[in-house]
């Protein structure tokens, strides 16, 4: 097959991993209304992009905070270790690529 279209609702977790659909990328679709919402300190083997279409957060990177907003997109490098949490109750809506057909994840903390 050449195309596929998939929808969103049928994903586990809202995620989507690339080699069960023939991708070399995999995505999470972020969408939240709490305050201080988000992972812990981990790393991937590759890198991370994270399209922020709206709300604020704040981003730990490598030891340095950052905080974004909608509309900005940030990009963290292969093993470099991060988190971030978001910032009031305003809806934070992202798109988080992952450069890699699947999902691989070394928490630290």
């Amino acid at each position: 097959m050449t195309l596929q279209a998939i929808e969103q609702a049928t994903l586990p977790h809202n995620n989507f991993e690339g080699y069960l659909h023939g991708s070399e990328v995999s995505v999470i679709f972020e969408r939240v209304t709490q305050d201080g919402f988000g992972p812990r300190l981990h790393r991937h083997p590759y890198s991370e992009t994270f399209v922020i279409r709206s709300g604020r957060v704040l981003f730990t990177v490598a030891g340095e905070e950052i905080q974004a907003v909608g509309g900005q997109i940030l990009v963290v490098e292969a093993m470099v270790p991060h988190k971030f949490k978001t910032l009031g109750a305003d809806l934070y809506e992202a798109v988080h690529i992952h450069a890699n057909d699947r999902f691989e994840t070394e928490w630290l903390e």
